[in-house]
This record gives structure tokens, C-alpha cells and sequence, in this order.
């Protein structure tokens, strides 16, 4: 087996790194940067999304392990005190895992140029400055002119974060669907939105066209990716997914419970 183990810089994090590349050596396991089978992500949420992005062309072949060394992350099963237990699940591995949904995002740009991009959390939308207007389109068809401060565009998993803070629902990791949540929207006499998260299927996709001029903020997860002026962009579940080795995975409503209520199995 080919493993990687992806670290952020944090003294705890890159100690536990150590420890495993030692441990992962006296196995005779292998240790591969560039075609991994596994990757072990050491640190939390944000280093497993880091790393998604950096093996986002090899998904097909990879499954994730993530150790928090912080606080409770959400995609991240393991404790930094548990690196022999998790030695001994990939020693013993099954090739069993659990999926998640990702999002497929399609950029056009003013001048003509075009950009694919794949999320695991979500996309933003944002005017650089001022109040974003925006057409919004279901399937080609226009359901709303939007006026406020945004758009989140979130998968499942996704759903527990920037999503649930702007208002959108909690969705199960089960369900092949997106959501798109309104940021701060302008609601009276003369604006109106619908003022709700929206789900939509696999066989639905959204449209967003801005409808002035000005340089958007778009986002990827936690990059930035441009401030350029935005012709469109059109959001649809993707048919990748992300695979996490399921050792001992987390069932996904007991991870919301413990992370948002603080309720702990048998409590």
C-alpha cells in the first residue's frame, strides 16, 4: 500500500507526522507523495480540504484518513494519541470506505475564458464592493433576480459550514443533491427573493449571471479564486466523489451532534 501523509505546520501536527512515517516504515508499508493510495491528513479540517485540492486529479484512486491534533474536525476521525490503532486498520486494510458528494463548478469570464473547478464544502459568490445582483437561473430557466450580499452553493457534507452559518439546512451526507443559501438577501416592497435554501437534484443545475458590473469574489472551499469580472457561473452535483478509508468512519449525524450539541454516544 502507498500512503502520504500530509501535514499543516503546527509542532503537534508535524510531530505526529514523524511518528507515523516511522511507524509506517517498520510495517514495510510504502511511502508515496505522488500516487498515493491513502492520505493521511494531519491536522484538521482545513489541511483535509488543502489536501483534497492538491490530489483533486487522482480521486479515483485515493481514500483519506484525516487526525485532528486541534479541535474536533469534522472530517477527521482520528485522535493524535491513536497513531498505533490506525497503523494497525492499514496494516490490516479492508479497502472499505464511504463516500461523499462533491461540487462541480463552472466559471465563464467576461473575456472569454473558462474555468472548471470541484469543491468539497462550497462555492461564494460575492461583489468585490457594494450589493451583488444576480440572475438566477434552474435548469436554463430564470427563477429569481437576487439582490444582497451573496451566494453559498454548498454539497451535503458542505452543508455544516459557511451554509449553516448563512441559514441553510443541515443535509445528509446521503443525498445526491447541492444547496444553494442566500447570503444577507434584500427582502421588501420592491426586491424580493425567495428567502430560502434551495435543494437541487442530480438532474437540476443553477445558473448565476451577474447583472452588473464590478469584479466578483469567488470562492473554492477556503481559496479565493478570482476576482475577475464574472460572465456566469453554473453549479451542479458532480459525479466525483471523495473516498474516506472507513477504518472505523463517523457515522455522519452522530459527527453533527457531537460537533453543533455537544452529544457524545451513550450520553
Amino acid at each position: 500500500m502507498k500512503i502520504e501523509i500530509f501535514s499543516n505546520d503546527g509542532p503537534s501536527s508535524r510531530k505526529v507526522a514523524e511518528a507515523l512515517k516511522a511507524k509506517i516504515a517498520a510495517e514495510h508499508l510504502t511511502i508515496d507523495d505522488d500516487h498515493p493510495e491513502i492520505v493521511i491528513t494531519v491536522g484538521g479540517d482545513g489541511t483535509l480540504l488543502t489536501a483534497f485540492h492538491h490530489y483533486q486529479d487522482q480521486l479515483a484512486s485515493i481514500r483519506f484518513v484525516g487526525i485532528h491534533t486541534g479541535h474536533l474536525g469534522f472530517y477527521t476521525d482520528w485522535r493524535d494519541y491513536e497513531v498505533d490503532q490506525l497503523i494497525d486498520s492499514l496494516a490490516n486494510d479492508n479497502g472499505q470506505s464511504v463516500t461523499y458528494p462533491l461540487l462541480d463548478i463552472g466559471v465563464e469570464y467576461d473575456n472569454g475564458a473558462y474555468e472548471k473547478l470541484l469543491a468539497l464544502n462550497e462555492s461564494t459568490l460575492k461583489r468585490a464592493m457594494g450589493t451583488m445582483q444576480a440572475n438566477v437561473y434552474i435548469k436554463d430557466k430564470l427563477f429569481e433576480l437576487f439582490r444582497g450580499d451573496g451566494l453559498c452553493v454548498s454539497t451535503p457534507t458542505g452543508s455544516t459550514a459557511y451554509n449553516k452559518s448563512a441559514g441553510g439546512a443541515v443535509l445528509s451526507s446521503e443525498l445526491e443533491a447541492i444547496q444553494v443559501s442566500e447570503i444577507a438577501s434584500i427582502n421588501n416592497r420592491v426586491f424580493r427573493t425567495l428567502g430560502s435554501p434551495l435543494i437541487i437534484s442530480p438532474s437540476e443545475w443553477v445558473r448565476v449571471e451577474p447583472a452588473q458590473e464590478g469584479e466578483m469574489l469567488l470562492t473554492c472551499d477556503t481559496e479565493l479564486v478570482s476576482h475577475q469580472q464574472v460572465k456566469a457561473i453554473t453549479y451542479r452535483i458532480s459525479k466525483q466523489k471523495i473516498a474516506f478509508a472507513q477504518y472505523r468512519h463517523t457515522q455522519f449525524w452522530q459527527r453533527v451532534s457531537e460537533s453543533f450539541i455537544g452529544v457524545k454516544p451513550n450520553d
